[in-house]
């Protein structure tokens, strides 16, 4: 085949000799040592940067931090603690802590990259917010762009990341603070249910004590009123109390007096009823013996009275008989009853008076009797009646000493009662005053009631509404709010390292450099080809073969390198061969042509080309990020899908879009080789600039 033979000339032509050689296997290691040089350069940079000096400034004087929920104070550095972090490794750099005017000359001088200055309040502005006069807490950060740009760049991202860190373990301890005033809040709104519910009770019996109060003072004023008159009668009173009592003090004293002159007069009282009772008794003897005649003289008059009684019957027959018998007439029967009633009427008086005198005789016996006994219990008596009457003079005597002294007390007891009676009249007022008030104190007692079961039953409701949290879940809560956002790093592709991640892009880049600096030596096309009769596409493809054939080698290399001697992961290994492989064929026939069209001025333009996709290519920052039009040249030039690719095989990512890559860089292949065809054909006509061009490189 015609373009076999035109390639494996051209081949043999580079290969002749030692130099030519040597420029060969320079060619082949132009991409290996670009691409390997700078992404081991770059390798790890952020995990040096203990290597790069900072300055670390510590003026932080501290903060006293009072536990609102427990009482008592601790002690808070903030500063020093920020310090800590950074000098033992968080920091990235290699801090090194010095004054202020130290850290500032170092980064003006470059000694230092960079400087933090931690201020003297920066505690105190930290924990502020816990006295209600918050103060945002700063970090002053000293940079100088002189000394490097991304140093200061990676110093604010680092500071950032410390800020973070310190903001979240302060907001994390306000937290624990306010959760833990939560917890104490649950517990005393407990308690304020629980006494919430015992004042519920209280007034309801206060509401029924209200009502009862109202009757009840009712009841006081009608009282109050009646102690009121009663106080009053009982002063008008008290003037008769002490009238009586002068009565009763003269009277005691004269009563003293007659007690003495009893007293003295009853002393021979003993003697005289002794005698007394002797003569009681004589009389009382003779009594009996005139009782005993009286007795049978009543007797005598009562036998007389009966035969009498017997001889009036007796006549009675006998003038009955007689006026039966004609003797006597009735006239004359009705006066000798007349004369018989008349002869017995003194009788029967005198019989009457016997009979009186002898009940009296009886009477008088038992009187004197009794008189005798009398007489002789007086005598018996008389001894303690006269030693009564001289205890009774005694007491007279003290009785007179009493009164006297009531007397002098009436006095007093009648001003005390006005004052009393005055005192009644005030109290009658102020309670008529308390019963007309009762009833509004009733009134607010239910409302009182009311709102105090409202009270209760909304602690309720707020106590259901407050956490009341357990020692870990209020700590796991806290941890929460103070960093409530945690950042899952759920990659897809990992890059692995930062020279693995710029990868992609120095590949792309060295595969053009190695597809360009191939047409410093390697001929676009056959010059005899062109001469002869040969097919133009052949003369083009045998054009194309030993720059593709050079390029394997390339991309064989370099992959080694990246892989073995970078030690950098490739996850699709084959993938990623072959995107090279197309991509370096893709950009030789791209700079086969632009060198066949425009002989030195293609030349040039591939250099300008590969410098326009050094910044089209998103091989740094997102293609999105760059402007118009550079942006638009992004989706038209071949790079930009090599190094799309890259990231997606040696990676990990989607092989499906790595499909849509590579079929865009065979299109590009295509329509670059057909360029070189059509521009094969044309140059079979050779025109006087083609002998003698303008440019020679």
């Amino acid at each position: 085949m015609i373009a076999i033979r035109l390639a494996s000339t051209e081949l043999r032509r580079l290969s002749a000799g030692k130099l030519p050689k040597l420029a060969i296997l320079a060619l082949i290691l132009i991409p290996s040592l670009y691409s390997g040089l700078y992404l081991f350069a770059n390798e790890d940079p952020y995990g040096r940067l203990g290597e790069v000096p900072a300055a670390l400034v510590v003026q932080d004087r501290g903060a006293t931090l009072t536990d609102a929920v427990n009482g008592g104070t601790r002690e808070e550095d903030y500063g020093e603690q920020v310090a800590q972090r950074l000098v033992d490794g968080d920091g990235g750099f290699d801090w090194v802590r010095t004054t202020q005017s130290d850290a500032e000359a170092g980064v003006r001088s470059g000694r230092f990259d960079s400087a933090l200055l931690i201020g003297p309040a920066f505690s105190e502005d930290l924990v502020s917010s816990a006295d209600f006069r918050p103060r945002q807490a700063s970090l002053t950060l000293v940079t100088n762009d002189a000394n490097s740009y991304l140093s200061a760049t990676i110093a604010d991202t680092i500071v950032g990341e410390v800020r973070d860190a310190i903001a979240t373990q302060v907001g994390t301890q306000a937290a624990d603070t306010f959760l833990k005033g939560f917890a104490s809040i649950h517990t005393n709104l407990a308690s304020g249910v629980q006494g919430a519910e015992r004042l519920v009770t209280g007034t309801a019996r206060l509401s029924r004590g209200a009502g009862e109060l109202v009757g009840g003072t009712a009841r006081l004023a009608s009282g109050a009123d009646q102690v009121a008159s009663g106080a009053s009668r009982l002063s008008a009173g008290t003037g008769e109390l002490t009238s009586g009592v002068d009565r009763l003090a003269s009277g005691a004293a004269t009563l003293s007096s007659g007690l003495g002159t009893l007293r003295s007069r009853t002393a021979a009282l003993p003697a005289q009823t002794r005698k007394l009772a002797s003569g009681a008794q004589r009389v009382a003897r003779g009594n009996a013996q005139v009782s005993a005649v009286g007795r049978d003289a009543a007797a005598a008059v009562r036998l007389i009275d009966r035969r009498l009684d017997a001889a009036n019957r007796a006549l009675d027959r006998r003038v009955a008989a007689l006026v039966r018998q004609g003797r006597l007439t009735r006239a004359q029967a009705a006066a000798i009853r007349t004369v018989l009633d008349d002869a017995r009427a003194p009788v029967d008086a005198v019989a009457a008076r016997v009979q009186r005198a002898s009940r009296q005789l009886d009477r008088l016996g038992s009187g004197s009797a009794e008189l005798a006994n009398g007489a002789q219990r007086l005598a018996s008596a008389t001894p303690e009646l006269t030693s009564g009457i001289a205890r009774a003079a005694s007491g007279g005597t003290e009785l007179a000493s009493g009164t006297a002294r009531l007397q002098s007390g009436a006095g007093t007891f009648a001003s005390d009662t006005a004052r009393l009676a005055s005192g009644a009249a005030e109290v009658s007022s102020g309670a008529d005053r308390l019963a007309r008030s009762t009833p509004t104190l009733r009134r607010g007692t239910e409302r009182l009631e009311s709102g105090v079961a409202k009270l209760r039953n909304g602690l309720r409701q707020g106590l259901g509404k407050i956490p009341d949290l357990d020692e870990s879940t209020e700590e796991e809560t806290a941890r929460t709010i103070g960093d409530p956002v945690k950042v899952v790093d759920d990659t897809i592709a990992r890059a692995g390292s930062y020279g693995a991640g710029l990868a992609p892009f120095f590949m792309s880049l060295a595969t053009w450099i190695g597809a360009y600096v191939l047409f410093l030596l390697v001929r676009p096309l056959s010059s005899r080809s062109l001469a002869s009769d040969a097919p133009a596409w052949q003369t083009a493809l045998g054009g194309w073969i030993p720059g593709a054939v050079l390029g394997v080698g390339q991309v064989a290399v370099m992959f080694a390198v990246v892989k073995f001697a970078l030690d950098i992961d490739v996850v699709h290994a084959v993938a990623t061969a072959v995107l090279l492989l197309l991509a370096s064929a893709a950009f030789v026939a791209i700079l086969q042509a632009l060198n066949v069209w425009l002989g030195a001025t293609g030349q040039f333009l591939g250099l300008v080309l590969m410098l326009v996709q050094l910044v089209t290519a998103g091989g740094t920052f997102p293609w999105q990020t760059i402007p118009e039009p550079l942006r638009s040249l992004h989706r038209v030039l071949p790079m930009s899908y090599v190094v799309d690719g890259l990231r997606q095989t040696l990676y990990g990512g989607d092989l499906g879009l790595v499909a849509l890559d590579i079929g865009l860089l065979a299109a590009v292949f295509v329509v670059a080789l057909l360029a070189t065809t059509y521009a094969a054909r044309r140059q079979r006509v050779w025109s006087p600039q083609r002998l003698e061009p303008e440019l020679v490189l």
